[in-house]
């Protein structure tokens, strides 16, 4: 039997390769589903990966500033265009654009 590992290699690629697509506009992230202590590690996460144009819309159970606090922090102005799409009561959306 043959133990030698052969490397990996990888070809960079622009999408994953999957095969699924997402719809029409900015996929939803649905953020009540993910647990407090991970959750806004999660949505820095999905904010990290997005191309200057693409998206994302968070769902929330609540108005989510301290969220907004923290993008203005972590990230360098100009970088995302936030706005609400949905204003509670129970439910609050969020959508977020990256700009550079």
């Amino acid at each position: 039997m043959d133990t030698q590992r052969q490397p990996l290699t990888l070809t960079p690629t622009s999408s994953c390769a999957c095969g699924e697509h997402d719809g029409e506009g900015f996929p939803e992230l649905d953020v009540r589903l993910i647990p407090h202590a991970i959750r806004h590690a999660t949505i820095f996460g999905a904010l990290d990966s997005l191309a200057v144009g693409a998206g994302l819309v968070i769902v929330a159970s609540h108005n989510p500033l301290p969220l907004l606090a923290q993008v203005q922090q972590r990230y360098r102005e100009g970088a995302f265009e936030a706005s609400y799409l949905t204003e509670g009561p129970e439910e609050w959306k969020v959508q977020f654009r990256r700009e550079a």
